[in-house]
């Protein structure tokens, strides 16, 4: 297990380092800058833009300045070595001046635990999401598979359907329009994030695509299991139903969906931008786009590799469950 653990962990890292070089060069080539405009929206003069460039070494080649953030670079002015992301320096912000991506991100207001950061603000969104997608997914999945051709059946797939087809943002407009326009259940902006009941809406918008897939995904590996050879013998021997469904067949039925449920986690956290921009989150994903907007270098570095260190840490997670899930399953 250590070794497997080991060797995974290592093959993380050119993963990593494609996904920084593919970001540089995308963000490096899209038009505009960091001192397009000040965060009063005035143009910045050329002399102010060549002080800041080389403030920040955005004066030097790309290759170096691709070196310098991932790896480090020599401090022109003291000459001490900063070592870069590999330490988990992730660079200074260039919009938010004074502040580091770990302070921007990680660090909650004064006096608040670390869940009121930008990041733990996006984590607990997606563990909200994920945690709705698993605990109706699952039993609508369940409960489909064993009702089969009924109006259970019927009616889970038509949720699960419309749950895969149309985009989250989509629902999350209806959503919006139905509670918060002609009910006024909801705030579309709340004054606070402190209240349990805002937080409903963008966690049912954001989880109900992976609920769908959940639903969906136990229906067909439980049908799969229930004409398996092993569950007709369980029922010759005369275990009782009950025996048979939640020892014999669920047990082997989630190992598919355990495929997605630890991505999907890193999905909800990655994929929540949109659904932050809407509901003007104060989370992760909502940083991230206003970042892109404002050609913030370093925010999109970090918050990339952030996001894409997550997904790989996810893949990991499902490989070691399916060893508890299923004992005929070894890591090599």
């Amino acid at each position: 297990m250590a070794a497997y653990l080991i060797r995974r962990l290592l093959s993380m890292i050119p993963v990593l380092l494609t996904v920084a070089v593919v970001t540089f060069i995308l963000m490096h080539n899209a038009p505009g800058g960091p001192w397009d405009r000040d965060l009063n929206a005035r143009q910045v003069d050329p002399t102010t833009q060549k002080l800041l460039n080389e403030y920040y070494g955005l004066d030097k080649p790309l290759w170096r300045q691709f070196v310098a953030y991932v790896i480090g670079d020599t401090d022109a002015k003291t000459g001490k070595f900063e070592c870069g992301a590999v330490c988990g320096n992730l660079g200074p912000s260039y919009r938010m001046r004074g502040l580091t991506i770990q302070q921007i991100l990680f660090e909650p207001p004064e006096g608040k635990p670390f869940w009121y950061s930008k990041f733990g603000y996006s984590m607990r969104l997606a563990l909200i999401a994920l945690s709705m997608a698993i605990v109706l997914g699952i039993p609508v999945g369940i409960i489909s598979a064993l009702k089969q051709n009924t109006l259970a059946d019927y009616l889970s797939l038509f949720i699960a359907t419309v749950g895969i087809s149309v985009p989250n943002f989509v629902i999350a407009i209806f959503l919006i329009i139905i509670f918060a326009s002609w009910l006024h259940l909801v705030s579309i902006v709340p004054q606070s994030w402190d209240q349990v009941d805002v937080w409903i809406l963008p966690a049912v918008v954001l989880g109900f695509n992976t609920l769908a897939r959940t639903a969906r995904l136990t229906r067909a590996s439980m049908l799969e299991v229930m004409r398996m050879d092993y569950v007709r013998t369980a029922r010759a021997k005369g275990l009782a139903e009950r025996v048979v469904i939640f020892r014999h067949m669920i047990k082997n039925a989630m190992i598919p969906v355990v495929t997605i449920l630890g991505p999907a986690l890193a999905a909800l956290v990655v994929g929540s931008f949109i659904i932050e921009l809407m509901f003007s989150f104060p989370g992760m994903g909502r940083q991230y786009i206003l970042s892109i907007q404002q050609r913030d270098y370093s925010m999109i570095m970090g918050t990339t590799l952030i996001y894409a260190f997550l997904v790989a840490l996810a893949n990991l997670s499902v490989d070691i469950v399916y060893v508890f899930l299923d004992p005929r399953i070894r890591l090599s």
